[in-house]
């Protein structure tokens, strides 16, 4: 008499979001809440992997009946997070966008100004806040940074060393160029005076721009 395998081999393949999902919760934990060092965080994160892989087939190798769906999940995720954080990291992007600027003619003011410093990575530039002549204010960014993945754009209180309270002015459109994002009605610039350029995937501040009033 045939004996059935103990797992139908189309419910085996059930494993993988599971197996994927442990793998990215892991990424997530170890790349962006332990520290906000972004070379510790790199290297948490390659230790997470190396750790996850050894479990991966030490299963595959007690349980053959799931090693497929395991390993393929592991090796999935792996290859599409590594791609992932290698396309953002070794990729500059460059954008030429127009910003507003202060002038009579315009009707534009500037209400307040500063330059970046370096965090984690070599970053240079200045920042201003504009307001248009139709009340709209506008961060503009002419900016130098490395490139990393999931960059935002955050106001901050203070000198923008802690984060915790912070508005996202949302993701960074290049890591080098001039750029602009809208700052939304009720976000004081007076309260959150610092622009941060934010490495969200692995907690860390590429740079900072404090501002300061305009005259």
């Amino acid at each position: 008499m045939h004996r059935s395998d103990p797992i139908p081999y189309c419910t085996r393949f059930l494993l993988m979001p599971p197996v994927a999902g442990i793998l990215l919760v892991g990424l997530w934990f170890f790349a962006g809440r332990i520290t906000d060092n972004f070379r510790g965080s790199a290297a948490l994160t390659a230790l997470w992997f190396a750790v996850a892989g050894v479990g991966v087939f030490a299963v595959a190798r007690r349980w053959r009946v799931v090693a497929v769906p395991v390993v393929a999940a592991f090796v999935i995720t792996t290859f599409a997070s590594g791609g992932y954080l290698a396309w953002t990291t070794l990729r500059d992007k460059v954008v030429h966008e127009q910003v507003a600027v202060a002038s009579p003619a315009s009707g534009n003011i500037e209400l307040a100004s500063g330059r970046f410093t370096s965090g984690e990575h070599h970053t240079t530039g200045t920042a201003n806040v504009i307001r248009l002549s139709s009340g709209e204010r506008k961060l503009t960014l002419d900016l130098s940074t490395s490139a990393g993945p999931d960059l935002r754009v955050y106001l901050a209180p203070g000198d923008g060393h802690n984060v915790s309270d912070h508005r996202d002015l949302g993701g960074l459109k290049g890591n080098k160029g001039t750029q602009q994002y809208t700052i939304p009605a009720g976000v004081s610039t007076s309260r959150y005076t610092a622009v941060v350029i934010y490495c969200r995937a692995f907690s860390a501040p590429f740079g900072t721009a404090v501002l300061t009033n305009s005259a």
